[in-house]
């Protein structure tokens, strides 16, 4: 009888393997509409909050129908994505195409360079007698922002037009739905979870979808805030002009979102841009270059102690409920697996397995530990 038993046991296991291995297939099979899903979700996450706010607006004691809404929550999102993309992308190119076509030698010379150059030689006696740091650097550049290359990127975009319309067509679609009816996802996600748990993973999903909004909104006001301190300071301090200042703060901001790395990838490129634009195209404040890239430097550290202080704090701790800690953590361990695309994805997906903890693993000693107020988070989640 134990034998049948154990057979039995085995038996279920490799059926619940099986049905597991299954629905892996399918969604690396379908893996493209998959992520359509997901997009359309987090676009919900964002539109959502707006839907609420324009549910408030009455006349004559009623509320528009909640398909109108929604279209115009729609409307309102590619209004402002397209808003970003006409105003930002030309720019952006403009300034790659102009840095792409300077001449490493309308950059004057001083005898700070000169010994940087020297010492150099000296430190590598294999180098040329005649190296230029400045000649290197620019020289890379070019190859970086050659014009040519992006011309054959966007080029490669054209050809895939029609896939990147499906793709727009059916996240605005999905999207939609999503916004219409904030338990539409619950409800999908319900249909395949047990009844017995149905109470919880509603409550779940409740949970993660009102972090997730707070945390996708709060990402969105950290990058234009990050854009419009940058502006400012290259722009009246660093006097670069507003085209090449709104370009280089947006190509930073956008950097941003990067955790840890693209902050001071953007300050490198940032300094390099205007150091390059200053003597190429005689933008900015009439100072020697390394005094100008210093004031650079210290404008885009200037927003960054911002973002740092003042930002950040409110978004990851008051959006995830998450220690710093737990953060810098979880996006070391995002990162090596999974590159730049695991550090962008890491606090997304650190937040729903952080939720699921709480509600389906708050018995057990580890999750405990690791999250002390426990007890608190699963009673004011919602708050």
């Amino acid at each position: 009888m134990e034998k049948e038993r154990n057979i039995d046991r085995l038996a279920g296991w490799i059926i619940k393997l099986g049905a597991i291995a299954a629905v892996a297939w399918l969604c690396w099979y379908f893996r493209s509409v998959l992520v359509y899903i997901i997009i359309a979700f987090v676009v919900s996450l964002v539109g959502q909050p707006l839907m609420r706010l324009m549910r408030k607006v009455r006349i004559k004691g009623k509320s528009a129908p909640d398909g109108l809404l929604a279209i115009l929550c729609i409307l309102v999102i590619l209004s402002f994505g397209a808003l970003f993309v006409t105003q930002f992308i030309p720019i952006v190119t403009g300034i790659v195409r102009d840095v792409s076509t300077m001449n490493a030698h309308a950059i004057p010379y001083n005898s700070l360079l000169d010994q940087l150059n020297a010492w150099i030689v000296s430190v590598f006696p294999s180098l040329d007698p005649g190296f230029d740091i400045v000649t290197v650097l620019l020289s890379k550049i070019h190859e970086l922002l050659n014009f040519s290359n992006v011309s054959s990127v966007l080029g490669s975009v054209a050809s895939v037009a029609i896939s990147i319309g499906v793709g727009l067509f059916s996240v605005v679609f999905i999207s939609f739905f999503f916004i219409k009816d904030e338990h539409l996802f619950s409800r999908i996600i319900c249909a395949l979870v047990p009844d017995k748990i149905e109470g919880s993973v509603t409550s779940t999903i409740s949970d993660i979808t009102h972090l997730l909004s707070r945390y996708f909104i709060g990402l969105i006001v950290e990058v234009m805030g990050v854009i419009l301190v940058d502006f400012l300071g290259l722009w009246l301090i660093a006097r670069i002009g507003a085209d090449y200042a709104i370009g280089i703060a947006f190509i930073a901001g956008m950097l941003n979102i990067i955790p840890y790395v693209g902050p001071l990838l953007g300050e490198v490129i940032g300094v390099l841009l205007c150091v390059v634009l200053k003597y190429g195209a005689g933008v900015g404040l009439s100072v020697p270059i390394w005094a100008f890239a210093l004031i650079v430097l210290a404008i885009m550290l200037a927003a960054q102690m911002i973002d740092n202080f003042i930002y950040q704090p409110l978004i990851y701790s008051t959006s995830i409920k998450a220690t710093p800690l737990e953060i810098f953590i979880v996006l070391l361990i995002a990162g090596r697996i999974g590159g730049t695309v695991g550090l962008l994805v890491g606090i997304p997906a650190y937040t729903v397995i952080r939720v699921i903890a709480i509600r389906f693993f708050s018995d057990k000693k580890a999750v405990r530990r690791l999250i002390p107020d426990i007890d608190k988070e699963n009673t004011d989640a919602l708050i």
